[in-house]
């Protein structure tokens, strides 16, 4: 049942629940980790693990895209990044990481500011096309329409249409919003839509023909959108109520299912877990990568949110490194805290609660509780 919580006399809010506030129950059966699969597939693309790494810039080059790629998983390019904005982004990637947090947002800002230049879309998107892994690249909203064209005719596999808040019902007075319906029917590639937190709003977006949703906003490590917006929803919860949604638009379709992927608020092996249990077919991670020694943000982590021309809603965050994207994936792990090994340790976490593959371990048993500090 729903929970009605009184703010006030004059609102009401229901109820709910980030990662850190569930845990999952063992089963009477459990299971030898060598036995279970991690491994998801979207339209034609079949991935080993259930990895979308965050575009940002501080995470994803097209050689980290490359190297996730082989390790698995699969790292979309940020084509409103500086890897679209110079021909060589490497001095910039090393400034951004060396700035003084005082001086971070306003540089960061400056260096953003360079128009996107359209003849290198293709030529990142053929760099990472010729290792031979599943290539995928981010837009905005805003910049899909004067893009995408440049994206289609470079051969993405797979198109990531990723904001703040993404809807199939944007309204504008100033310029014709993206149809994302005729526009998801005129592409032959499959497209990635989100983010969004609510049941509305994820069957709204699974209708116009999107191949997966990413659901979160407003709960990254470098975000500050609550801050900023006030606008954030626990991530459980979230999660939970968009997998409702495809479940029940698995029915109104007629058998089409639609991918949920959990996108921000994951800094461990246990919450990527929690997300999965929740209803995720994958998870869509940022700052576990950030860590990595062959990261460009050198140990720092910032998104687009970071440079926004006008309203700021993120910062450059130092992580520090502590092992190689090879290691923080598949380990071995030299920490105790859930940083590295992350798909070793769902692969126990799913094996020590009885279930041997994703959509099994979607059923399992959760309960709430609260993180003890």
């Amino acid at each position: 049942m729903t929970q009605q919580v009184e703010i006030g006399r004059g609102k009401t809010g229901r109820r709910a629940y980030a990662l850190d506030e569930i845990g999952l129950v063992p089963s009477r059966r459990t299971r030898d980790p060598e036995e279970v699969s991690i491994a998801w597939q979207i339209d034609a693309y079949r991935f080993e693990l259930p990895v979308v790494v965050a575009p940002m810039d501080s995470v994803v080059s097209p050689a980290t895209a490359i190297e996730i790629g082989r390790l698995g998983g699969l790292a979309p390019l940020d084509l409103e990044g500086l890897w679209t904005r110079y021909e060589d982004p490497l001095p910039l990637l090393e400034e951004c990481a060396g700035l003084e947090a005082e001086a971070a947002t306003r540089r960061l800002q400056e260096i953003y500011n360079a128009p996107i230049k359209e003849e290198l879309i293709g030529r990142r998107i053929e760099e990472i096309r010729a290792s031979g892994v599943t290539t995928a690249v981010r837009l905005s909203p805003q910049r899909t329409v004067q893009y995408h064209k440049a994206v289609i005719d470079a051969g993405v596999d797979i198109f990531v249409i990723r904001g703040t808040t993404v809807s199939a019902e944007h309204v504008s007075g100033r310029a014709e919003p993206l149809n994302l319906k005729q526009f998801i029917y005129e592409l032959d590639v499959p497209v990635i839509v989100g983010g969004c937190a609510t049941y509305t709003a994820a069957l709204h977006l699974m209708r116009t023909g999107a191949a997966g949703v990413l659901v979160g906003f407003g709960g990254g490590a470098s975000h500050t959108t609550r801050n900023v917006l006030g606008v954030a929803v626990p991530m459980a919860t979230a999660i939970s109520d968009v997998a409702a949604a495809r479940r029940d638009y698995l029915d109104e379709s007629g058998g089409r299912y639609v991918h949920v992927i959990a996108d921000g608020g994951m800094g461990t092996s246990g919450d990527i877990a929690k997300a999965i249990a929740c209803g995720a077919d994958a998870v869509m991670v940022g700052s576990p990568l950030a860590r990595a020694t062959e990261a460009p943000g050198h140990g720092h982590h910032w998104g687009s949110e970071a440079h926004h021309p006008d309203l700021p809603r993120g910062r450059r965050v130092r992580f520090g490194t502590v092992g190689t994207l090879e290691q923080i994936l598949h380990g071995p792990s030299s920490v105790a805290d859930g940083s590295m090994n992350l798909m070793g340790a769902l692969k126990r976490t799913m094996a020590s609660t009885g279930y041997s593959d994703i959509k099994e371990f979607q059923r399992v048993e959760v309960v709430v509780a609260p993180m003890q500090r």
